[in-house]
């Protein structure tokens, strides 16, 4: 009685990107129709279907549906002629689409029944089976979650949601150290020989060995993901000169503790509510309300599958805020990816194409932000060969909650309730599958670790937390998010012990057993702490939102972590040796200092065609190297695909849902240009004028140059980006998120020691906290790693919104000044990448680069600036021309007034501590006066001639049409 109801006609854009992504792959394929397919295991009747059909299923305007009765034999109805590929998801994967119809159909008050969902390609093109399955494998169906077939794919339907009571014991006594070894990869636990050993006398110790739980669990709650073992770690730190020289050592009693958290312990900010002690960081934002923010990795399941490795990724963030407490109000991403016309003939086994991976990571976060209704209000994308086979995807979110409305302290007997989406095996080993490296094999062996979101609940559980929260209805709450059920209630009972019973953990399907349930990582899930007298109340309010919500146990106080299926003990461990068991890693780090000569002027030479070698001449001037001009150098930076616009994906994601924002990610008379900044006034605050700034820096250009300098110059970016917009430069604060290789190896552990001294450095230079961070580290494929990236995130208040800037130029007439030195620091940047030059001075943090931005801030808010815009990669020639093309004005700047001989220091140096401003003749005054005993200089004025014209001793070196500049940006011309 099956039928299958066939929707055509829809999804018209998405073929048409198939067809445009099929040329790429190098495929000839002419046209591509889409028809989405809904399975039902009975057959409602006639009168049935066309209603669900009419109401649920089909656009009447844009779209035909019809169904057929497989039951009679009509398959051969679905057949249009020509190829076909149909994918539907694997059996366990979550199918958001075929649970909403469920769900509509009892809305609709239709007869239930089982439904699923997979999707129709008919290709047109001269396309035999072998280009049909290679369309399949690299387009239209990722194997990790999906497959496929060529023709019609039949159902599978679930059956009633049983887990199995299978529990194994796991013997360790007596092991030699490599069988140890064997349990920890064959089981994916991703525990080193000592873990393992520690494990081993443990249960020698209690006389049994450790059941399949006990050892998951342990697995989890000390995987790299959750406890940050690296960072904990003591570290023997040795740094070389560019000769092996030893120029110092020292001993680092943790990562964590001796730079980021200490760092904030010196600043002491007197607005800082909470700290690397919960699910995100939190800071007062007026009289009566606070801010929280968080910002997470999801890397290694991005690699594999794309758009739900994004996804969830949003997702989990949200979830980080709801588990302070506070109502998600904004998020924002950064991504960093392989280049997308990288060769396919050239592409690693085991790997996804980047532009696929591009394509499918955006999709995820548009499709889960844009949902959630949350505006997504600031990213950016880098792109670099260093991602091709780890992609990064930071994913960030910001929440609002009132003074003191964060519970988090459980008491004995407090239930333990698990609120939202219910539990099945997506997820599985995510936390561990995160502390180990990519190979190309992983999709097959980890595939397991990716998870598939669902939005919809996840909305339902914001609604629902928000009114419980006001009602004060529980003591404690966190994410259930890396180990699942494991790590959430094992660190809300580490004080105080539990009691849980997983027989009423809701399933999605059956044959999970107890360690799956305990550590699925199924997304869209929320524990809590409940006293027995509020259940009844939480119960009403998750039903008015159609929340699942079910009681798991208690909170003993015997501290201990008792795990039963169906009143059966299945793991019973000492939370002292859970939490505090764990042996602390002593590791080596060796970081070796090039030196800062340049080693080549590039362009596959090393000969710099002038007669010299580059090694002698260290400091030859850009304008005597063998490069196009000026004006081409320029053009070719700003076409440089991690500069260029990213409104097409911008576009994507919403950002005014919630009407609060005020400065966007694109800002100018035609809202392309690019923004220093989100701005945000959140919803409910309207007694005041206050704001908050959202920005972020990162540059792992820089840190293949020196991870120092990458550190402290980020924090600068993401401060001075946030001081443009108009945020106080004393209440900012700032999030770390490290992006790292393999640690265990001496030479990735060294460039992760000086990156996080620079940390240091940097917050205690600006005064400012770091309130929350995350590491992933293991970003490699095949052991190849990632370039060190380090992402900085700086959340600031704006006292008046009044005042906020933009950095699109606004008024001919009006002057252009710049503040701050420019100095001879090209290491590292982006100038030197295009023209495959290594070495050189990295940036430095200048001196009283604090008070600068102070005096830039009150000048801000005086109203005495027009516009400003911050100099990151390609310096000042980069900056003005973007200040232009986003107002569509011209500008004329001389730079022989910055007193520096060579023009390629003065347009494209990337040091630190640089703003530029655009200012009324009638504020010059008052503005210079603001910035008394700064370095500011008068660089030139706005024009009206629609040309940025830039000279140097007296000689234009720079005259393009803003046109051009536009047309180069949005990467229409190469220049």
């Amino acid at each position: 009685m099956t039928v299958r109801i066939e929707v055509r006609g829809g999804r018209q854009a998405d073929a048409k990107q198939i067809v445009r992504q099929a040329a790429d792959l190098g495929h000839r394929l002419q046209a591509c129709r889409i028809t989405t397919i809904t399975y039902l295991s009975d057959n409602p009747g006639a009168e049935a279907l066309s209603r669900l059909c009419a109401s649920l299923l089909a656009d009447p305007v844009t779209e035909l549906a019809r169904w057929v009765d497989l039951s009679r034999g009509e398959i051969s109805a679905t057949h249009t002629g020509g190829a076909a590929v149909e994918v539907a998801l694997r059996p366990g994967v979550t199918d958001v689409t075929a649970r909403e119809t469920v769900r509509g159909m009892v809305e609709l008050g239709l007869p239930l029944c089982e439904v699923t969902t997979a999707t129709r390609y008919e290709l047109d093109g001269d396309l035999s089976d072998a280009d049909l399955h290679a369309l399949a494998n690299e387009l239209l169906c990722n194997d990790t979650i999906e497959h496929f077939s060529l023709g019609p794919i039949p159902p599978q339907f679930g059956a009633e949601t049983t887990a199995s009571d299978r529990v194994d014991s796991v013997p360790l006594a007596g092991l030699d150290d490599a069988a140890l070894m064997q349990i920890s990869r064959e089981r994916l636990l991703s525990l080193d020989l000592a873990e393992m050993r520690t494990i081993q006398a443990e249960f020698e110790r209690v006389g049994r060995p450790p059941t399949d739980v006990e050892l998951e669990t342990l697995a989890q709650t000390w995987s790299e993901h959750c406890v940050h073992k690296t960072f904990r770690a003591l570290i023997d730190f040795t740094h070389l000169d560019a000769d092996g020289n030893v120029i110092g050592q020292e001993t680092v009693d943790g990562l964590l503790n001796q730079y980021i958290r200490a760092a904030t312990q010196k600043v002491d900010r007197d607005w800082l509510r909470s700290a690397f002690v919960d699910d995100a960081g939190i800071i007062a934002f007026d009289e009566t309300h606070d801010l929280a923010f968080k910002v997470e990795t999801h890397n290694h399941p991005s690699a594999l599958e794309p758009f739900g490795g994004a996804n969830t990724g949003v997702g989990g963030v949200v979830r980080d805020i709801l588990g302070v407490s506070a109502r998600p109000i904004a998020t924002t991403d950064f991504l960093c990816f392989g280049p997308q016309d990288f060769p396919h003939d050239q592409l690693p086994a085991g790997i996804l194409h980047p532009k696929r991976v591009a394509a499918g990571v955006v999709a995820g976060i548009g499709d889960y932000g844009n949902k959630l209704g949350l505006p997504t209000v600031n990213g950016a994308i880098v792109y670099d060969e260093g991602y091709l086979g780890n992609p990064l995807v930071f994913c960030g979110a910001v929440g609002l909650l009132p003074h003191g409305s964060h519970p988090t302290q459980a008491h004995v007997g407090d239930l333990i309730v698990v609120l939202g989406g219910r539990t099945g095996r997506d997820g599985l080993h995510g936390a561990t599958f995160s502390s180990a490296e990519l190979t190309h094999d992983t999709s097959e062996t980890s595939g397991s670790a990716v998870q598939i979101g669902d939005p919809i609940t996840e909305k339902g559980l914001i609604e629902v937390l928000e009114a419980a929260r006001d009602a004060r209805l529980y003591t404690a709450i966190t994410d259930c998010g890396a180990g699942g059920l494991s790590s959430s209630v094992g660190e809300m009972g580490e004080a105080l012990g539990v009691d849980v019973e997983l027989t009423d953990v809701p399933l999605k399907y059956p044959g999970l057993t107890p360690w799956e349930i305990w550590l699925s990582e199924a997304q869209e899930r929320i524990v809590m702490a409940v006293p027995p007298a509020n259940l009844d109340a939480l119960q009403a309010i998750a039903d008015l939102w159609d929340v699942e919500i079910r009681t798991l146990g208690h909170f003993t106080g015997d501290e201990r972590l008792i795990v039963r299926y169906n009143q059966r003990t299945v793991a019973d461990l000492s939370m002292a040796f859970l939490h505090d068991g764990l042996p602390r890693r002593h590791m080596q780090a060796v970081y070796r200092d090039w030196g800062l000569g340049i080693r080549d002027w590039g362009l596959g030479i090393r000969d710099s065609g002038l007669g010299i070698r580059a090694e002698q001449s260290p400091n030859l001037p850009i304008s005597q190297s063998p490069i196009p001009n000026p004006q081409s150098l320029l053009l070719t930076l700003l076409a440089h695909p991690s500069v260029a616009s990213k409104e097409e994906v911008i576009r994507r994601y919403d950002h005014e849902v919630r009407g609060g924002t005020l400065v966007r990610p694109l800002t100018g008379p035609q809202m392309d240009g690019p923004s220093d900044a989100a701005v945000l006034k959140p919803l409910g605050t309207w007694q005041h004028d206050m704001a908050f700034s959202l920005s972020a820096g990162m540059n792992p250009l820089l840190g293949k140059h020196d991870p120092y300098a990458m550190a402290v110059s980020t924090i600068d970016e993401a401060f001075r980006n946030a001081v443009a917009v108009g945020a106080d430069p004393d209440r900012i604060a700032i999030l770390d998120n490290f992006c790292w290789g393999n640690p265990t190896l001496p030479d990735r552990l060294g460039s992760l020691v000086r990156a996080a001294q620079g940390c240091y450095d940097g917050a205690v230079a600006f005064n400012t906290p770091f309130i929350s961070g995350k590491d992933s580290l293991y970003n490699e494929f095949d052991g190849q790693p990632i370039p060190g990236t380090l992402l900085i995130s700086a959340m600031g208040i704006v006292p008046d919104m009044n005042r906020i800037c933009t950095s699109h130029l606004k008024t001919p007439g009006n002057l252009l000044y710049l503040l701050g030195e420019s100095r001879d620091e090209l290491g590292g940047s982006l100038l030197h990448h295009i023209l495959g030059v290594e070495g050189g001075v990295a940036p430095t943090l200048p001196g009283g680069v604090l008070d600068r931005y102070k005096a830039a801030h009150r000048a801000i808010r005086a109203g005495l600036v027009q516009s400003c815009h911050d100099l990151s990669e390609g310096g000042l020639g980069v900056a003005v021309a973007e200040m232009a093309l986003a107002g569509r004005l011209g500008a004329m700047i001389k730079i022989e007034d910055l007193k520096i001989e060579d023009w390629g220091v003065a347009l494209f140096s990337e040091s630190n501590g640089r703003l530029l401003f655009e200012v009324r003749p009638e504020d010059v005054a008052a503005f210079e006066a603001a910035l008394v005993g700064h370095f500011l200089v008068r660089l030139g004025e706005v024009t009206n001639d629609d040309s940025l014209v830039i000279t140097h001793t007296g000689e234009s070196v720079v005259d393009v049409e803003v046109g051009t500049l536009v047309d180069c940006w949005q990467r229409n011309g190469a220049g």
